[in-house]
């Protein structure tokens, strides 16, 4: 999510790439004379895990709320100058290192290497984040990897497999639009490809029925061109478990990346309660859309009926890194543990005056800040790296 380049188009299935990759890291593990046996294992978890998400199509799941238990969370570990880095590339892994290492206080942590990078992360990351290989272009698992759901008692979860096209054929995506095949698999969690261009931080959810989009964002033509506004949101609400959606019109200013990803500028902090970024600040090109979104809020209610308390973030700095300005940083973009909120920090005076405000928002939890001044000049945040694994009984 950072400079442009000439994406490639997947030329595998899911079902294939899923085997192939299982069967080249089992022979750089296990070693040429175990990589037939490799296959035929691979072949069979494939197969199983296929006729176990038949039996799941039986069972109504849904998306729950970022509040709620984690098992754990997924991460991916940015290793290609190429896709945009550059230079900036081992400021961006000490910015991903320091953020698994606060998560992984509270809950364990998942990183996934591109093959050969494992050694890498691992060295930088710590002996508390687990590092497995599988192929990857990027970070951004917000995006990339699966959306998990639960049944309703919580007893069984599946990986949604929604398709990735690099945030509208922007960036390289052949590997990160399998990236849920992976996951799924190391983790033993049935699969559920979804037919529907979408990224994880375009949608907020309440876990009660409710979803928060934008518009600028899930009517893009760059996502899904061929369905109607009605067709997206039924494909959305079908798979997510829920039964409204709340669209708001727009997204940051200049968030020309994700296109107005919700997580930059909204977050549910609990049933029917949203912190929302507002910008008081007349002059600037975020005062009246943000004032927008607001006002649809304020007058919308949620799948129960409720209507929204709004908690209004102001704080929203801007800074100049790599000779570009960035304009889409934000606090909104925060992750949710057990016992802590990890907010992005910026570099910025802002930073003191975000942490105070999250600190009587979440009284009872550790507030910690970690370093994202790179992710923000890629466009992203805490909430972008990371994917939450909600805990079943």
């Amino acid at each position: 999510m950072s400079l442009p380049r000439t994406h490639r188009v997947p030329q595998l299935s899911r079902r294939v790439f899923g085997g192939a990759a299982l069967t080249a890291a089992a022979a750089a593990l296990l070693g040429p004379g175990r990589a037939v046996a490799a296959a035929s294992t691979a072949s069979t978890a494939s197969t199983a895990s296929t006729a176990s998400t038949a039996k799941e199509e039986t069972t109504v799941f849904h998306a729950p709320a970022e509040w709620e238990a984690h098992s754990g969370c997924v991460m991916a570990w940015p290793w290609d100058p190429a896709v945009g880095w550059g230079g900036l590339l081992r400021d961006v892994q000490a910015e991903i290192a320091g953020i698994a290492r606060e998560i992984a206080r509270f809950e364990s942590v998942l990183m996934v290497a591109e093959p050969g990078r494992g050694a890498e992360a691992r060295a930088q990351c710590g002996s508390t984040v687990t590092v497995i290989e599988y192929p990857i272009n990027d970070c951004w698992t917000r995006d990339t990897g699966p959306v998990f759901a639960v049944d309703a008692g919580s007893t069984r979860k599946i990986g949604l497999d929604f398709r990735f096209n690099g945030w509208g054929e922007k960036y390289p995506y052949d590997k990160d639009d399998l990236l849920p095949v992976g996951v799924c698999d190391h983790l033993g969690v049935p699969r559920k490809a979804v037919d529907l261009v979408l990224e994880g931080g375009a949608v907020i959810t309440d876990g009660q029925g409710t979803l928060i989009t934008t518009e600028e964002c899930l009517l893009h033509p760059n996502r899904n061109p061929s369905m109607s506004r009605a067709e997206i949101e039924a494909a959305l609400l079908a798979a997510y478990g829920a039964s409204k959606v709340v669209w708001l019109p727009y997204g940051l200013h200049n968030d020309d990346i994700t296109n107005g990803h919700v997580d930059l500028v909204a977050a549910y902090l609990g049933p029917a309660k949203v912190l929302l970024h507002t910008q008081p600040d007349a002059t600037s090109p975020n005062h009246a859309r943000m004032a927008a979104n607001k006002a649809v809020l304020n007058n919308a209610t949620d799948a129960r009926g409720r209507r929204f308390e709004i908690v209004e973030l102001h704080h929203q700095p801007h800074y100049r890194l790599n000779g570009l300005l960035v304009e889409t940083f934000s606090y909104t973009n925060y992750y949710e543990t057990g016992g802590s909120v990890v907010v992005p920090l910026s570099g910025e005076p802002a930073d003191a005056l975000a942490l105070a405000q999250f600190r009587t928002l979440f009284p009872t939890r550790e507030v910690v800040g970690a370093r994202a001044r790179v992710l923000g000049w890629g466009g992203g945040g805490v909430h972008c790296v990371t994917q939450h694994v909600p805990r079943t009984q």
